[in-house]
């Protein structure tokens, strides 16, 4: 009954044929799910997540978090970041307050009483936030487009950068649509001397059971003079970061996302060891993961995401940031973090 409900109250998404990734009324990989990438049985793998899941895919104790004032932020110096949950980051550029992602929900879900349930609060609540340069977007997915959240920032954020589709999901919702600004892989846009440039990830979206693809998915290069950061949205493993980092790179630091893997899913997320070779494809430095520690969204043991990649990463040479919730990172020199997830403490 609620997928019918969100189905038949959906916002029109237009069609989009100019694009190189559109064919057939929807949005495609280049490359399609080859054998192996993708499970046998969608059924099954639903009947593990919902009915069948181990233990240990929710923190047993209250995550450390630390809390943001309004005061803090308008302090804070500029090229700093602070991880507010899953993949929802808020960074000061160029003076200005920069959102990705931003999930606030209670749950990831079509619906508040059902689905996977936040591990814990944001930082700082939506009403506290400081106004907006822009809310940039990667899909549509529910743990990272959260409808109540965007509606609340339409009178913060002076635009949303969007990929193709999701656009018209926001004006659908009431969001401004002359503060819209939707893309394709490779385009890109200048605001406040930051280049923002869409770049292509192989995932895919939908939010209902009609419209599978009929929004297009990206990762995000945010270059201010010489310093360059990658942001990942959702991927699986493809020769895309390669030509990224070809195309735009070095990195200073990578966003890439690193938790609700399973290997019945490889073709649209990323493995740990994966994300630590989509790092070195991009010719990253310093790597944060992301997508991870907010909601239980897969079959592995929570904490396992923090502790692979830190491992592979060791390694292989690669440093790793791994702040706390809302601790500030600065992006001109990042530091490890301790291992927070390791002995959770009350909030």
């Amino acid at each position: 009954m609620a997928w019918g409900v969100l189905a038949m109250f959906s916002p029109v998404i237009a069609d989009y044929p100019a694009s190189p990734q559109w064919r057939d009324g929807r949005f495609h990989n280049p490359r399609p799910p080859g054998p192996g990438d993708m499970p046998e049985s969608t059924l099954r793998v639903w009947w593990d997540v919902f009915v069948n899941k181990p233990g240990g895919t929710v923190p047993g104790a209250p995550l450390p978090v630390q809390r943001l004032t309004r005061a803090e932020l308008d302090a804070a110096p500029d090229r700093s970041l602070y991880r507010l949950g899953h993949s929802t980051l808020l960074m000061k550029l160029r003076g200005h307050w920069w959102l990705t992602d931003p999930v606030f929900a209670e749950r990831a879900s079509p619906v508040q009483f059902l689905g996977p349930k936040r591990f814990h609060a944001p930082p700082i609540a939506l009403d506290e936030l400081p106004p907006l340069r822009a809310v940039i977007l990667s899909h549509d997915h529910y743990d990272h487009l959260d409808p109540a959240a965007l509606r609340a920032l339409d009178g913060k954020a002076q635009a949303f950068l969007v990929p193709l589709g999701v656009g018209d999901r926001l004006a659908g919702w009431g969001i401004d649509r002359a503060k819209i600004r939707q893309f394709d892989w490779w385009q890109c846009v200048e605001v406040e001397g930051l280049k923002l440039t869409a770049t292509p990830a192989q995932h895919f979206s939908g939010r209902t059971l009609s419209d599978a693809n009929r929004t297009l998915w990206v990762s995000w290069v945010i270059q201010d003079d010489a310093y360059r950061l990658f942001f990942s949205g959702d991927s699986g493993y493809f020769g895309g970061f390669a030509e990224i980092g070809r195309r735009l790179g070095p990195f200073d630091l990578t966003l890439i996302e690193a938790g609700a893997y399973d290997a019945r899913w490889r073709y649209v997320h990323l493995l740990p060891a994966q994300v630590v070779q989509a790092h070195q494809d991009l010719r990253g430095r310093w790597l944060l993961p992301i997508h991870n520690g907010t909601f239980d969204l897969a079959l592995h043991v929570w904490q396992d995401p923090f502790e692979q990649v830190l491992r592979l990463a060791d390694e292989q040479g690669v440093p790793v940031a791994t702040p706390v919730f809302g601790e500030r990172v600065d992006l001109d020199a990042p530091q490890p973090g301790r291992r927070w997830w390791r002995t959770p403490r009350p909030q």
